[in-house]
């Protein structure tokens, strides 16, 4: 009869070294800080969420999440980052609209999104806000059409860079509309906004988080939303379905890490994240910046990322759009 300790070193042998590695790693997981990649500057709907579920994430698992903005190339450069880092369980990416429109936008990506990324957790879905400046001459999406086809290519559309679901919004507006406008890419929502508040670009479908406080305080003007229904948060402004039939496009938001980050680590981070998004407080915030929480298993928020993927792949061919 074999002993116990016997028995406990023949199994050891049979086990490659590197799991025995990960699965202590993943025991004691986190013993240091941990990079929080958000893929565009400080003040945008990512880095909101960002630094409101980082902040949770490290009062409740005693290491800091330090929120690491890594803007440029469509948020291509700071999701290669988190793919190129070591899965351990110290490097993880908010994830927003842009890594799924990205697969198809760019032709000559050096990652696979979808394989490359591991899911972890949602956070929410918001909707994207047709807003215009104080100066445009239309208070309705149906008198805005009617301004766009007087106006043909002379109004300017801002967005948070190029690929991005506030781009793409407009991309789809203006093929469902027959209108034409001048796309404007920045680096970031904040700038975009900036300019916005200035005069020199006229429109911009950004994320909610980013945009409602320049709207409920009156400096910028809400004609749309871009979900299927009018949000709670602006319960006065129409869809944009209301007026362009069909017309539907939403930010899916939450975090991933490095494929082969061990499933030990991922379950955890999934628990502590959907543990915070059940909190009244941190819900009460979510649902302020226009979205429900959405509390997932990884493999539910994986299936999600694919077939956001798969919707946003149809709007980029749609509009007949392609970056090199």
């Amino acid at each position: 009869m074999i002993s116990r300790r016997r028995a406990i070193g023949l199994i050891a042998s049979a086990v490659p070294a590197t799991a025995f590695i990960r699965s202590a790693s993943a025991l004691d997981y986190p013993t240091r800080p941990i990079r929080f990649v958000v893929g565009y500057p400080p003040g945008g709907a990512t880095d909101i969420l960002a630094r409101l579920i980082g902040q949770r994430l490290s009062e409740s698992m005693g290491q800091q999440f330090v929120v690491e903005n890594k803007p440029g190339a469509g948020n291509n450069i700071g999701t290669e980052a988190v793919v190129n880092a070591a899965p351990d369980g110290y490097t993880i990416l908010l994830v927003n609209p842009a890594n799924y429109i990205n697969t198809t936008l760019y032709a000559n990506l050096k990652f696979n999104f979808v394989r490359d990324i591991a899911p972890i957790a949602s956070f929410n879905r918001v909707p994207n806000v047709m807003t215009v400046n104080k100066d445009v001459p239309a208070n309705n999406v149906a008198e805005f059409i009617a301004y766009l086809k007087a106006n043909p290519g002379k109004v300017n559309m801002a967005s948070s860079g190029n690929g991005t679901s506030v781009h793409l919004s407009g991309e789809m507006f203006m093929a469902m509309t027959g209108t034409k406008m001048q796309h404007v890419p920045y680096r970031g929502a904040a700038p975009a906004i900036t300019d916005m508040l200035g005069g020199q670009v006229q429109i911009m479908f950004d994320n909610m988080p980013s945009i409602i406080q320049h709207i409920r305080a009156g400096s910028l003007r809400a004609l749309g939303v871009t979900t299927a229904e009018r949000s709670p948060q602006l319960p006065d402004v129409q869809a944009i379905a209301e007026t362009v039939p069909g017309y539907e496009a939403s930010a899916l938001f939450g975090v991933g890490a490095p494929k082969n980050t061990p499933k030990e680590i991922v379950e955890l981070l999934n628990k502590q994240v959907n543990t915070i998004l059940a909190e009244p407080g941190i819900r009460k915030s979510l649902v302020e910046l226009g979205g429900e929480p959405l509390i997932q298993s990884p493999e539910a928020f994986g299936a999600m990322v694919a077939a956001e993927t798969e919707k946003w792949k149809k709007v980029v061919e749609f509009a007949g759009l392609k970056v090199e």
